[in-house]
């Protein structure tokens, strides 16, 4: 149905799924150069200079932007019933969940200044500007790094509560004791713990404005020690947080490796722990746009995993583009023939290589490892399935294309006794 179909693309646009790689990360670079350039409109609005001379170019280009914005949060809206974890509850129920997502309530708040201003143009100028520089939120949709903070914060709010708890604690004794031996002192500084909260809030936080100090012996004695406590209360909460934060890169990252790892038709069928010992094995490099990363004639004897960027891989039959999240080179794990393929970095790359000679190290260490990688080898020899050179069937099918029968390179007498042998 061709209704259907438009809403099928719309989705893989907006939610970057699919093969519409390209459109998607189009659309995906102009909302983010759109929410920087609003942040930044926000702000030079309220300099009276600028306000003046711009002041109706910027509310156009503001205005412009919340039609924009309103209408993303309502194709999303629209799409939201495609999402695989939502699609059992219906067209109305998924799109009542969805919109109580939190990346759904940022969408909604970057497109609410719009409905503010028409609906309330002179009374909701305050809120028009909270919620346009709030529009800065929806950079968490487009950031892993964002996203992973947000979610390290959110595993160790617990230990984050309890540090803020002590924290607080010292504060509120700090006060106490200053004020008790501040007050005949300076009457008019410490009228009351509330005014000691505030030199000790200034003094753990090491601010310490000078507008409220200790003059007694005793009272500079205090400060001291609640100087020195600051640096260490401070450092509390700023450790856990990145240690939580990099805990969270780790297992973000271990995970995305070992799925791509783990859907290689060579190591589909080894188990979580084979699959992570393999995964271990991997090492990252950059490759510069413009670099060639395999050449036509060389040894073929590493796998590639593309974690960013893309690569072009010339065949005999054309142009084959790979992005990220695919991989290409696994038959040259075993068949460690003569490469026949020229692989190029189209962009700027991040690729995980896994060398044909830590692998068969892990195999040799592990025999159970080795006969199930080697019969699942064997299995692919006896089904015909198809090679171009060192890149296999599957490779080819990430890019949408599929070989002719004509280029099976892949054949049974490059095996002997279970091990692969080289081509010459």
């Amino acid at each position: 149905m061709p209704g259907h179909d438009f809403k099928r693309a719309l989705y893989e646009v907006l939610e970057d799924t699919g093969k519409r790689r390209l459109a998607a990360q189009s659309l995906r670079n102009f909302l983010i150069f759109l929410i920087v350039a609003n942040v930044v409109f926000a702000v030079l609005e309220t300099v009276p200079e600028i306000r003046d001379t711009f002041g109706p170019h910027l509310r156009f280009l503001q205005l412009g932007s919340g039609v924009i914005f309103l209408i993303e949060y309502l194709l999303r809206l629209y799409v939201a019933d495609l999402h695989p974890p939502m699609r059992r509850y219906g067209p109305v129920g998924a799109r009542l969940r969805y919109a109580l997502h939190p990346d759904a309530i940022v969408d909604l708040i970057g497109a609410l200044p719009l409905v503010l201003v028409l609906v309330l143009p002179n009374q909701a100028v305050t809120m028009v500007v909270i919620f346009r520089l709030l529009r800065f939120l929806k950079l968490a949709r487009y950031s892993p790094a964002l996203r992973s903070l947000i979610s390290a914060v959110a595993a160790e709010r617990k230990a984050l509560i309890g540090s803020s708890m002590i924290i607080f604690g010292v504060i509120l004794m700090a006060a106490t004791l200053m004020y008790l031996i501040e007050h005949n002192h300076q009457p008019e500084k410490f009228r009351s713990i509330l005014h000691g909260i505030y030199w000790a809030i200034t003094t753990v936080t090491t601010v310490g404005y000078g507008d409220v100090v200790p003059i007694s012996n005793l009272g500079k004695m205090v400060g001291a020690v609640v100087m020195l406590m600051g640096y260490g209360l401070i450092a509390l909460p700023v450790g856990i947080i990145a240690s939580a934060f990099a805990r969270e890169i780790h297992s973000r990252d271990f995970v995305v490796t070992w799925s791509m790892v783990a859907r290689v038709p060579l190591f589909e069928d080894l188990s979580a722990t084979e699959v992570a010992s393999v995964s271990k094995l991997l090492q990252a490099f950059n490759v510069r746009k413009g670099a060639t990363i395999a050449e036509a004639g060389d040894i073929a004897d590493r796998m590639f995993f593309i974690t960013s960027g893309e690569v072009e891989i010339r065949t005999e039959h054309g142009t084959v583009f790979l992005g990220e999240g695919n991989f290409f080179g696994e038959l040259a794990l075993l068949n460690q023939a003569v490469r026949r393929t020229t692989v190029v970095a189209y962009r700027d790359c991040q690729l995980l290589v896994l060398e044909a000679g830590a692998l068969q190290q892990l195999m040799d260490q592990d025999a159970a490892l080795a006969k199930k990688i080697m019969d699942e080898a064997r299995e692919r020899v006896e089904a015909g399935k198809k090679v171009l050179g060192e890149i296999a069937e599957e490779e080819l099918e990430q890019a949408g294309i599929v070989p002719s029968d004509e280029d099976n390179n892949l054949q049974p007498e490059l095996f002997e006794d279970g091990r692969p042998v080289k081509a010459d």
